[in-house]
């Protein structure tokens, strides 16, 4: 079952308060961005964020659950009410992150 657009913009919308918040349509489900940097998905209507050190330290009660099978644990973000923490669970996620690699430009094709 893949997620609706409707949910993937209203937590993309709850958690704008972090920064530039995107998201890209990913294998049927999404993927979400902070500033150009993936932090968490949304599958099946959940939302997920990725866990890190620093942030499980802070929020030690989040659930942990794959987004989906194969996958490692993240974060089950089960509130998505919550503008606030949905911010301060965002930023600190984004912060703990290492910065993307840049993209290798394409080569021309040849004829």
């Amino acid at each position: 079952m893949s997620s609706k657009p409707e949910f993937v913009e209203y937590v993309a919308e709850q958690c704008r308060g972090a920064g530039e918040i995107t998201y890209k349509k990913m294998f049927g489900e999404y993927g979400l961005y902070c500033n150009g940097k993936i932090f968490g998905l949304v599958c099946d209507d959940q939302f997920f964020v990725k866990i890190t050190a620093e942030v499980k330290a802070n929020y030690p009660d989040l659930p942990e659950k794959p987004p989906y099978e194969g996958a490692k644990n993240y974060f089950l973000v089960e509130n998505v009410d919550d503008r606030e923490f949905l911010t301060e669970l965002v930023t600190a996620t984004y912060n703990a992150l290492p910065e993307p690699k840049p993209k290798k430009p394409k080569k021309p094709k040849e004829k």
